[in-house]
């Protein structure tokens, strides 16, 4: 027999067994409804019942045999699922739903299977098409079997019968956790109160003129997520190498002057400091990449495999600017454009912030960054769903020409914000540490 005339690859005994046990214990929903869709079972009539399952949850419906044919005689869809005794005997098939993950990941299993399978039949397409580039091809691919490994395969068209039950579920988390942030804290706690944390999906601008600590702000985040919260962390570092972010990391967690440790004039107290910071972030789950003028397919790739393999919750780029686009002989604009739109689809694709820098023209000293100086660096402010800038006079010992004032005061600018307020927030730059803190620690 040829493959095309195979069966798809399915368990109906294990989809029965999946939905006899919803029947039977409908608090064994909550262990199902974010890793099953409707799409994941083979049988058509399959389908039916497990959207009006999904249904009855969403609308806080207690789902058992009784409520189950109520809703699909209501609907419409009663004979689409088999009718009142086929459903009746699911039951019958399972005596307890002790084993319900068991059954539900053979389902997911064997829709995987078929998800492949035709995946499989794409790329044999793809790859005789003369007329696509190999790099795309196995960007696609990539994209796609990630998507498949990590569970975020979506329909192309979602009705709310597949988004309810998730939304339900994350808004009763949040209930019973009572966390003032919903996302991943960055640890400046004003910012935090306006933000909510940094959210999943959603693409985090951080703007500022050259010099202005882009980079500083982006390690003070990183160092509060993934060195106090041990929260995995990717830092895509397209303008410093590894060891020059060891050696700012040192500096801020050791609290030992950065020039200090440049120029080796460190005392003994210094290097147990340093030895100590070094100890806490030797252990921290922060992830570095610092290949310069990285290509956007490259960077999509080791992001993708970064979320699989460092199971990171969280990536920053240091900055958009450096990612070499895949079509440089287009006008910058669209360049830009291009990388934008790609960082923004990498969130939503895999499901996490990305924080991206980003440089913007130099102004007269004092004026305040906004959003019309990114108009200029293609479609960057209206795809990013937050946009925050850097400000502040820096002040130099013009004497020397050298140096800072050890505390500056700066703030942050949240000039655009999809899902929430904008404002300001007043924030210390350790210039010694290249460290920004919250303001409050300054009057402590």
């Amino acid at each position: 027999m040829e493959l095309k005339d195979k069966i798809p690859p399915h368990n109906l005994e294990a989809e029965k067994a999946t939905l006899g046990a919803l029947l039977l214990d409908w608090s064994s929903v909550n262990e199902v409804v974010q890793h099953l869709r409707a799409d994941n079972f083979y049988l058509p009539q399959h389908q039916v019942i497990f959207e009006s399952l999904m249904h009855l949850f969403s609308a806080g419906t207690r789902g058992d045999i009784l409520t189950l044919i109520d809703d699909l005689t209501k609907s419409g869809n009663l004979e689409k699922a088999g009718g009142a005794a086929y459903i009746s005997s699911l039951t019958d098939v399972v005596p307890t739903s002790a084993n319900i993950d068991y059954y539900a990941n053979i389902v997911r299993d064997e829709s995987t299977r078929r998800s492949l399978i035709t995946l499989s039949q794409e790329i044999k397409a793809e790859s005789f098409d003369e007329t696509k580039e190999c790099r795309s091809i196995l960007e696609d691919t990539e994209q796609k079997i990630f998507q498949l490994n990590d569970g975020n395969q979506t329909s192309k068209v979602l009705a709310m019968t597949d988004i309810m039950p998730g939304t339900i579920k994350m808004i009763d988390t949040r209930y019973k956790n009572k966390s003032a942030f919903s996302g991943i804290p960055s640890g400046i706690t004003e910012l935090d109160s306006m933000t909510s944390g940094f959210q999943n999906s959603e693409m985090i601008i951080v703007g500022a003129r050259p010099s202005m600590g882009k980079t500083a702000l982006a390690l003070s985040m990183m160092q509060h997520i993934a060195i106090e919260k041990e929260i995995p962390c990717g830092f895509f570092s397209l303008e410093m190498s590894g060891l020059q972010i060891g050696q700012r990391l040192v500096s801020q967690v050791a609290r030992v002057s950065g020039k200090k440790i440049r120029n080796g004039m460190l005392k003994l107290d210094d290097f147990k400091k340093i030895q100590d910071a070094a100890g806490i972030i030797y252990n921290s789950p922060l992830y570095i990449v610092d290949v310069p003028n990285m290509k956007l397919l490259d960077l999509r790739a080791m992001a993708r495999r970064m979320k699989v393999n460092q199971k990171v919750q969280i990536i920053f780029i240091d900055y958009i600017g450096l990612i070499t686009s895949e079509n440089p002989d287009q006008p910058m604009y669209e360049q830009q454009s291009a990388i934008s739109k790609s960082l923004k689809a990498l969130a939503r694709e895999l499901d996490i912030p990305v924080v991206v820098l980003c440089q913007v023209a130099r102004q007269a000293e004092g004026d305040e960054p906004n959003l019309a100086q990114l108009r200029g660096s293609g479609s960057i402010e209206q795809d990013a769903d937050v946009v925050m800038f850097i400000h502040g006079n820096r002040k130099e010992n013009k004497e020397t020409n050298e140096g800072y004032d050890p505390v500056q005061q700066r703030k942050i600018i949240v000039a655009k914000q999809r899902n929430g307020p904008i404002g300001d927030v007043d924030v210390q730059f350790l210039s010694s540490y290249t460290k920004f803190e919250n303001k409050a620690r300054e009057e402590q």
